[in-house]
């Protein structure tokens, strides 16, 4: 898509800013982008999402390990689980829903009523709602009357279980669930099993297939062109523009790139597991590794300056930064110590990340970059954390993570240092894949202080 043609879907959004002074500086970013030099990009051809016939034979493989386990089934709740499982992507709320999974057999779904189109447009068939939390009445109908609380958790196990006879071994998520013992009327004895079905889903998700790399691939490559297009940006304006309009101009940019080629009709199942997420932060606000603060300030020679990318297509995809140097005079060899450090230290994290290895000794070996290099009181954090259909999830490359690392296995990359004494830092990020001889960096973006270290 040539950059230039981004700009006349996005005007109008700006009105929907929370105040005239911020719509203002959002209008004033997309009429600067407008004056970047133009640039094409390759098509994103995708996958944008993966079908139901992989969602089905991703529970199958569950069930597969019910049957291993010797359980009659596992009662799935959580919005990561049931998405990893249906490929629903229901908005979760308070209202509860939970998935029944047999070790043989189709699922069933109990679920909040406002939710009745979508999932009745989707694979899983056997389906009873209630109207809406906290409930009162019949279900599979809309109510009209006040009335007692119902306890959803037994109306749905009732539900479950009719049909059935003797004793059931049940697996459930604890928080998910509220004691089964306690649930009066049954038909079956249900013996519940607490520790094995979290345990499984987290192992299952831990390990990414081809299908779910190549989503992400697609994710990783809008990622690398919003990267290109706010470093290109901040070339253009340099001192003219703030970290603000970087963030709302590659926004624009990256959403309506995607848009040109993701399929969406309006209805439920396309453009599903969507996340086009930008921010850019220059200066002090650099020196912390997770700031609270808005971002809002004017770009000058001198700042580190941090671009940081958050792109999900199907659910999947992930984080990737980079962090740049504008030249200045207030530049230190300091500045260019930390960077040249933590750089390497992002390259030593994807050497090290063979599979087999445990995850503590890939973290020590990242954090030892530092020490030796007399940077200690820099570094606050572990090198990365474990990158899956939710983002953070274990295992986690820290010193107390006794995991082993398995092929495919999917990490992020950012082994950040911070001077907040000096009021910068610096924290690439990338999304890297466990393979036998080390990581591989699935994202293009580079590291070097040619493409990071810029003048304006």
């Amino acid at each position: 898509m040539h950059r230039r043609n981004f700009l006349k879907s996005t005007s109008m959004a700006v009105a929907a800013l929370s105040t005239p002074a911020l719509a203002r500086t959002a209008l004033a970013a997309e009429e600067k982008a407008a004056a970047m030099p133009s640039k094409s990009y390759p098509p994103l051809t995708g996958p944008f999402r993966l079908p139901p016939e992989w969602y089905q034979r991703t529970m199958a493989r569950f069930q597969e390990k019910l049957r291993a386990q010797k359980l009659d089934a596992a009662v799935v709740t959580g919005a990561d689980n049931i998405n990893y499982l249906t490929g629903s992507f229901a908005i979760t709320t308070e209202r509860p829903v939970w998935l029944m999974i047999w070790a043989e057999g189709d699922p069933m779904l109990f679920h909040p009523g406002l939710d009745r189109e979508l999932w009745g447009s989707w694979w899983v068939k056997d389906r009873s709602w209630y109207f809406d939390y906290p409930h009162h009445g019949p279900l599979n109908q809309l109510t009209w009357t006040a009335g007692a609380r119902a306890d959803l958790f037994a109306e749905a196990m009732r539900w479950f279980m009719q049909g059935r006879r003797g004793a059931l071994k049940v697996g459930f998520i604890r928080g998910g669930s509220p004691d089964i013992t306690e649930v009066s009327k049954l038909p079956v004895k249900v013996t519940p099993d607490w520790g094995f079905t979290e345990t499984a889903l987290l192992h299952m998700r831990m390990g990414t297939t081809a299908e779910e790399l190549a989503l992400a691939r697609v994710a990783l490559a809008l990622h690398d062109r919003m990267l290109d297009f706010a470093r290109d940006f901040i070339l253009t304006h340099g001192a003219n523009a703030t970290d603000f309009e970087v963030s709302q101009a590659t926004s624009s940019f990256g959403g309506n790139e995607l848009a040109r080629y993701l399929p969406l009709d309006g209805r439920p199942h396309t453009g599903v597991g969507v996340n086009v997420n930008f921010e850019c932060r220059t200066g002090v606000a650099t020196a912390y590794p997770h700031p609270n603060q808005f971002f809002h300030a004017r770009i000058q020679r001198g700042d580190a300056i941090q671009i940081s990318a958050g792109v999900r297509i199907g659910g999947y995809g992930g984080e990737g930064y980079r962090a740049m140097q504008i030249a200045g005079p207030r530049v230190t060899p300091l500045h260019h110590k930390m960077w040249d450090v933590h750089t390497a230290m992002t390259l030593e994290q994807q050497k090290l990340m063979k599979a087999g290895t445990p995850c503590n000794q890939v973290g020590a070996g990242v954090l030892k970059l530092a020490k030796d290099a007399g940077l200690e009181k820099y570094v606050f954090h572990r090198p990365a954390h474990g990158e899956g259909s939710e983002g953070h999830q274990a295992p986690y490359l820290a010193l107390g993570d006794e995991t082993i690392l398995e092929e495919n296995m999917t990490f992020s990359n950012e082994p950040g240092l911070y001077s907040a004494e000096d009021g910068f830092g610096y924290n690439h990020s990338n999304f890297v894949r466990v393979t036998p001889t080390g990581g591989e960096q699935m994202n293009q973006t580079p590291l070097t202080k040619e493409w990071c270290w810029i003048r304006i």
